[in-house]
């Protein structure tokens, strides 16, 4: 979306520092925290979720390395329904927590 209006506004130093800091928090610049504020946008922080996207990558790149020794003939197929089914969940729960705000 293009942004061809340019609106200034005064505040004091401590809201200025409040917004700035909330709007690093969430990873948003400063316009953007502040447009999604003023429109009623649900902004959601879940703490600690770089780290668990972090152990779901890892644990992806080993299920795809078990997935190829599998397609490879290496190894016995595996049942994986059952950690497909977690996975399904735990993305499920990570989007309703997201969708809540």
């Amino acid at each position: 979306m293009s942004k061809e209006k340019m609106f200034a506004m005064r505040m004091s130093q401590t809201d200025y520092d409040r917004i700035q800091h909330k709007a690093k928090q969430v990873g948003m610049s400063m316009t953007s925290f502040i447009t999604a504020s003023a429109l009623d946008k649900n902004i959601v922080v879940v703490d600690g979720l770089d780290r668990v996207i972090a152990e779901l990558k890892a644990i992806c790149k080993n299920l795809n390395q078990l997935t190829i020794l599998c397609n490879m003939g290496r190894i016995n197929c595996l049942d994986l329904s059952e950690i497909k089914s977690s996975f399904g969940m735990i993305f499920d729960y990570l989007y309703d927590r997201m969708d809540r705000g």
